[in-house]
């Protein structure tokens, strides 16, 4: 008898492998022997500055090298994740991993949930479990499909004879979505790098009906776009990216102009790693992710190789050309319908002037709290912006 939410839809093209995630004894003791080897670095002015100016402190990656040891438990981790149906398929040669609840229901809408970096699928749990404790099967309204993006968590690495980009892994959704057979078309959502590939998704697939984003990147002022009349919650977004772009990218830059190497750096030790990766969770969030919480996502990074593998899209993402709000204007302008729920502790908080300046934006709602991983951080305000932008737009959408 099949689990609950786990029953695909009649139509679907494939028949995925039932996953489940089972890392090895053997494989845990050595994460565990190399946390209790790596060296932490001596106390510097820099490292014991207790405001976190220059990045993670010399505190609180002792702290956490403790807790990693002694008290953090990954079966727990595992348990709670294999609670939810997950299944792996082949798509263009790579093993895509997806989590998902299906519902029984004829007109269910298909959303699919894109994360981004240093992100996973684990950051829409807290959102599928809300659902899961809201309806049964047979009255969920919406079919739920996580995937785990190329190079991330449970899905292959990008191939290794060509340059993969943010349109490849568009490509590999699209198909996805298209192979579990959901009918009349369906809605994306992303955040992140999870944003991008959302777009590209209602620009090049007819089956995308709408998107909805928390996250919209735009480098500078649309053009024909006043800054006047800004609320004050806006106007402080935008200091917040100014701060970001002047003291908080230099990752993104390493990222995309020399990969390689800082593949192999955070790849030879689990604290390096949790210092590059858990600096964004301290930061980023519109409150810092409980050590708990962070662990949980950097440990998922390290079992599975995620982060040489999952670095590429800062090549094209960050290394973009000088006009690249004009292309998000033009080229990258979103025709279809598009929601958008602005968090103010975003990276990058734009008025919703600008982000209606990169699409035809039907939806748009504010809020008080809330950063970059909105649908860790506030996973019951993107259920609730997402159900009130289905409810609006899908009706229209499925008939054109």
């Amino acid at each position: 008898m099949s689990a609950p939410f786990s029953r695909l839809p009649s139509t679907a093209k494939i028949t995925p492998s039932i996953f489940r995630i089972a890392v090895s004894d053997e494989q845990l003791s050595e994460f565990k022997t190399l946390v209790k080897l790596s060296k932490i670095g001596p106390q510097t002015y820099e490292n014991t500055r207790e405001d976190g100016r220059f990045g993670v402190t010399h505190g609180w990656i002792s702290a956490r090298k403790d807790e990693w040891l002694n008290s953090f438990d990954w079966r727990e981790v595992e348990a709670r994740a294999n609670s939810f149906p997950q299944y792996t398929t082949e798509i263009e040669g790579l093993t895509v991993h997806f989590a998902a609840l299906f519902s029984e229901k004829a007109d269910a809408v298909p959303i699919v949930l894109l994360h981004g970096w240093p992100g996973s699928y684990f950051e829409f749990l807290p959102l599928l479990q809300l659902l899961r404790d809201e309806f049964t099967p047979s009255t969920l309204p919406y079919h739920l499909i996580v995937p785990s993006l190329p190079g991330y968590a449970f899905s292959s690495g990008p191939p290794l004879h060509k340059n993969w980009t943010n349109t490849d892994s568009a490509r590999v959704i699209n198909q996805l979505m298209q192979n579990i057979g959901l009918g009349s078309g369906y809605v994306a959502q992303g955040g992140d790098i999870g944003s991008r590939i959302s777009r590209l998704l209602t620009l090049n697939y007819d089956g995308c009906k709408a998107v909805h984003l928390n996250f919209c990147p735009t480098p500078t002022r649309p053009e024909g776009v006043s800054d006047e009349g800004l609320s004050d919650l806006e106007k402080r977004g935008l200091e917040r990216y100014r701060a970001f772009l002047e003291s908080g990218r230099a990752y993104a830059q390493e990222h995309a102009t020399r990969p390689a190497t800082i593949g192999h750096v955070l790849s030879s030790s689990p604290l390096a790693l949790l210092a590059w990766i858990g600096e964004k969770y301290l930061e980023w969030p519109d409150a810092p992710l409980s050590s708990e919480t962070i662990l949980e996502l950097v440990t998922l990074y390290w079992l599975t190789d995620t982060y040489p593998r999952a670095i590429y899209p800062y090549r094209e993402n960050t290394l973009a050309p000088r006009d690249a709000t004009a292309s998000l204007t033009t080229d990258f302008y979103i025709h279809k319908p598009l929601g958008f729920s602005y968090f103010p502790q975003e990276l990058m908080p734009v008025p919703r002037s600008w982000v209606a300046k990169t699409g035809n934006l039907v939806y748009f709602k504010e809020h008080t709290k809330g950063g970059h991983f909105a649908a860790l951080e506030q996973p019951k305000a993107i259920k609730e912006d997402l159900v009130e932008f289905i409810s609006q737009v899908w009706p229209a959408t499925v008939s054109k």
